[in-house]
């Protein structure tokens, strides 16, 4: 994060040194908040959180914050947010108003020893100050809401503020932070270890109840019409999302019974042209490559002994070609096989030739581009009647 220090008129008596945050070299700048923010539900708008955004990504987090205030230029303020126009100066105090008295953070966290939620309203910030002689707005946090800001050691989720910049739907914006928060898992596990490969794939593959969906975006009570949710949570946010960060990111969706259950996203970072951890040359890179190519090797060997995979084959659902595509294999060992192993608990394995036979019965033509996603979907519409019927 670039810095540059200015001297302003702090009050009538002297002149204080403030360090005043900049917004050139924008696309260095990071975001930090601890996950319990991200999972929490924003009751703001567009504006408000996305100058709380801009405040938070100016927040040093090697460094003490003190008083727990940020300053910031409006000149540069006003340019993040592309205003020109000539009321630009009371669009910003009515948003600054907004932020104040409207909007707060309901936060949930898991109270492990009673395994039970705990809840919390939090008004992200104290005071805003600025005068009419100078450049400088200050901005001052809540103590309530520094602990999910500063010193953060783990549970914690870090993304760029120029995908921040460009997205002009707050549904956009809280469901990038979601996505972003579960890609750096896949990340962070793809490097350290720790997890499963199976448990790995499901942070770049994450599922989230509809009800949950609707909690997060604070639509509890709105677009009721489950088409209207689709376009205004869904697509548009994600037709953003893909435009201007550094995500391209599909869904579909999990049925239970004639309704939707949950969304399954499926997430790939771009492969930015200055992005050095793409360089071959890259020590990181290159062990996380290998250890990727590592983890497939070792699921589609697993698959290749696995029963399921014989059965498949019996019932036309895989090919011979298809035993020599890793992604393929890889793919139904970590994704596929342990839902059948869920429904050979609950049926036997007669349950599961079963399935399958009912499967390849209404297999259609376009199933075949993608057999591991198409699999992964019958298995998981058909284990939740299963287990409703076993009640």
């Amino acid at each position: 994060m670039e810095i540059i220090t200015k001297k302003y008129p702090y009050n009538n008596y002297k002149d204080n040194e403030r360090t005043v945050c900049s917004l050139k070299e924008i696309e260095k700048r990071k975001i930090v908040e601890h996950n319990d923010l991200i999972t929490s539900v924003a009751k703001m708008d567009k504006v408000p959180l996305k100058i709380f955004e801009l405040a938070v990504s100016c927040i040093d987090t090697e460094k003490p914050l003190e008083d727990n205030t940020v300053y910031l230029s409006k000149t540069e303020l006003f340019a993040f947010f592309k205003v020109d126009d000539s009321n630009k100066h009371s669009r910003f105090k009515e948003a600054i108003t907004t932020l104040h008295q409207q909007s707060v953070f309901e936060v949930r966290e898991m109270n492990d020893h009673r395994n039970k939620f705990e809840y919390q309203v939090i008004s992200p910030l104290e005071k805003t100050t600025w005068n009419d002689y100078s450049d400088i707005i200050s901005i001052t946090f809540t103590k309530s809401i520094m602990p999910y800001l500063i010193e953060l050691k783990e549970k914690f989720t870090q993304y760029a503020l120029s995908d921040i910049m460009e997205l002009n739907s707050k549904y956009s914006i809280i469901l990038y932070k979601w996505l972003s928060m579960n890609y750096n898992q896949y990340e962070h596990y793809s490097v350290k270890g720790g997890r499963r490969a199976e448990q790995v794939e499901t942070y770049r593959n994450p599922s989230i109840k509809m009800s949950e969906l609707r909690t997060l975006t604070d639509t509890v009570n709105e677009y009721k019409r489950s088409d209207h949710f689709e376009i205004w949570i869904l697509k548009k946010p994600l037709e953003e999302i893909n435009a201007h960060t550094h995500f391209n990111v599909t869904y579909e969706k999990i049925k239970k019974g004639r309704s939707i259950d949950s969304i399954v996203f499926h997430i790939e970072k771009k492969r930015m042209a200055d992005d050095n951890s793409y360089k071959l040359g890259d020590k990181d890179y290159q062990e996380d490559k290998a250890r990727k190519a590592e983890t497939e090797d070792m699921l589609t060997l697993q698959a290749l002994k696995s029963p399921y995979t014989k059965l498949l084959m019996e019932h036309f659902l895989l090919s011979y070609l298809d035993l020599t595509d890793t992604k393929i294999l890889s793919g139904l060992q970590a994704h596929v096989y342990p839902l059948y192993d869920e429904l050979k608990d609950l049926r036997g394995l007669n349950g599961v030739k079963d399935h399958l036979s009912y499967v390849r019965a209404k297999r259609e033509d376009y199933s075949k581009k993608n057999i591991t996603k198409y699999l992964k979907k019958a298995i998981e519409q058909y284990l939740p009647t299963v287990k409703r019927q076993d009640l």
